[in-house]
């Protein structure tokens, strides 16, 4: 295929992410354009863009979603390309058709990609024939009971009922004994329509205790394609990710070979271009399984970045603009260990409740190895309307301990007061045996975590603070001690001198 330059993108969506593509964008000598909502007017990412257009009030169904009115902005003010960076449009078929029937660049794979790995029933058949282990189930829509009924039957209870269009564990029922499987079919049919407007479900094998372990791809319009190790996604609340790292500590070379060879089979299934993640559960015997492909940028790509050196916007840019990939799976190599946590407006005392209020404080850490991606600033409001991420803390060291080191710094140094933060709690988890010595798995805040450990937690950071400042304090009083006595001998030699 043609190469084209983009010149001017159009980044679709807000706050961090939005500044994340723009900074790539600039460095690239591409001009931008900021999209906001009411509630956005006076984000970061608004005065970081060469331009700036109101999209409309803040609710995102009435501004970041409304696909006609950005495809409009784009067409007024000469945009080439649309990234959509993740959330809002970054995954709707429908939307990269339009973008790409008006002739403008989407910045991501075809809609050909997005709909098959998109609906996870078409996502397993499509990745049958390139031999990706599977979790035992079912590959198609169940909606009958007695037919439900029998499928866990074969395939052993505990079962799992997941909706076919579902994410973010909404959908989703765990089924421990035949009495329950009705109401739990009827629960999760309901859930997935008013969630997803698809009641379609699925059935397989419940796994309990896995891993969250996911491989970031990259393939170009020619048919290369490239995987860039793994990310650890296991410390979870509510189904979605707190803390992530790269490389993952139970992955041994060879696991890593045949997950990443896996995940490019994935990606060969939908023909795939663009930076993608495959996402797979890992069970204590570390066997793993194909879970679904995320057709996008993924909310921890740092940690990849920061371990291979490959920035993947700029790659994404790229890839969109038609260019081969520029290195190959040989020339990639693992350098250090990198850890992100993501700083939530959320209250991990209320069950991780999301809250809404003012930054009174708003201070990053900084120093050797510290990124934080963020999208906020001192005095500004976290709106009601969004998810509550404030910002990603990446900490980068030379192996897996250092870059825990870093972070807990970094936790220590990050100043945020007028609302809860997640902070507390990856201090807390950063801390705890089983992340330190690598054995944990996607239930350690419901096996290690409990609202009162914080406040216990906090009373020990407080104690080490006080006792440190006790000290520091002692230090002064002697350096100042020795100090006079020093001046005093001075004036005692001059005086026998005269």
């Amino acid at each position: 295929m043609s190469e084209s330059k983009i010149k001017k993108i159009l980044v679709a969506n807000r706050g961090e992410i939005a500044i994340r593509v723009m900074r790539t964008a600039r460095e690239m000598g591409i001009k931008t354009v900021a999209i906001y909502s009411d509630a956005d007017v006076h984000s970061p990412h608004v005065r970081y863009a060469d331009e700036a257009v109101n999209v409309g009030p803040a609710p995102s169904n009435q501004s970041y979603l409304k696909m006609d009115r950005i495809i409009d902005i784009c067409l007024e003010l000469n945009v080439d390309a649309i990234h959509p960076g993740y959330g809002f449009l970054s995954e709707n078929a429908t939307f990269a058709k339009k973008v790409a029937e008006k002739g403008i660049i989407f910045i991501g794979p075809s809609t050909h990609a997005i709909e098959v790995m998109g609906d996870k029933l078409a996502a397993k058949n499509a990745v049958k024939a390139y031999n990706v282990p599977m979790i035992p189930g079912v590959n198609h829509a169940v909606t009958d009971l007695a037919e439900a009924r029998k499928i866990a039957e074969d395939i052993g209870y505990p079962v799992l009922i997941k909706a076919s269009a579902g994410g973010g564990g909404k959908g989703m029922r765990v089924v421990e004994r035949p009495e329950d499987i009705q109401e739990q079919m009827q629960r999760a049919m309901s859930e997935a329509e008013s969630a997803f407007g698809d009641k379609s479900v699925f059935i397989e094998k419940y796994i309990g205790s896995p891993r969250h372990i996911e491989i970031q791809v990259l393939g170009d319009q020619h048919g290369n394609l490239v995987y860039l190790f793994e990310r650890e996604c296991s410390i979870q609340r509510r189904h979605q990710k707190v803390i992530e790292e790269a490389p993952s500590s139970v992955l041994t070379p060879e696991l890593r070979k045949a997950m990443g060879e896996a995940a490019i089979g994935v990606a060969k299934a939908c023909d795939y271009y663009g930076a993608g993640t495959v996402e797979f559960i890992v069970d204590e015997n570390l066997d793993f399984f194909f879970l679904e492909m995320n057709t996008r940028l993924q909310v921890e790509h740092p940690v990849t970045e920061e371990i291979t050196g490959i920035d993947l916007v700029k790659e994404q840019i790229r890839i969109a603009e038609g260019h081969p990939l520029s290195f190959s799976q040989e020339d990639l190599k693992i350098k250090g260990h990198s850890i992100e946590v993501r700083v939530y407006a959320e209250n991990p005392k209320e069950n991780f409740l999301p809250e809404t209020g003012r930054l009174e404080t708003y201070k990053i850490p900084q120093g050797p190895g510290i990124r934080v991606d963020d999208g906020f600033e001192e005095g500004m409001d976290i709106p009601i309307y969004y998810d509550p991420m404030i910002a990603k803390l990446v900490a980068t060291g030379e192996n897996r301990e250092q870059a825990r080191m870093r972070m807990l710094r970094a936790i220590n140094e990050y100043e945020i007061t007028g609302i809860s933060t997640t902070l507390d709690f990856c201090s807390f988890a950063l801390k705890h045996d089983a992340f330190i010595s690598g054995d944990f798995d996607t239930k350690f805040v419901q096996n290690h975590f409990k609202p009162e450990y914080l406040d216990a937690h906090n009373e020990e950071e407080e104690t080490i603070a006080i006792a440190l400042a006790a000290y520091a304090l002692e230090e002064k009083k002697k350096a100042t001690n020795r100090a006079d006595a020093s001046g005093q001998l001075s004036k005692w030699k001059l005086r026998a001198k005269q």
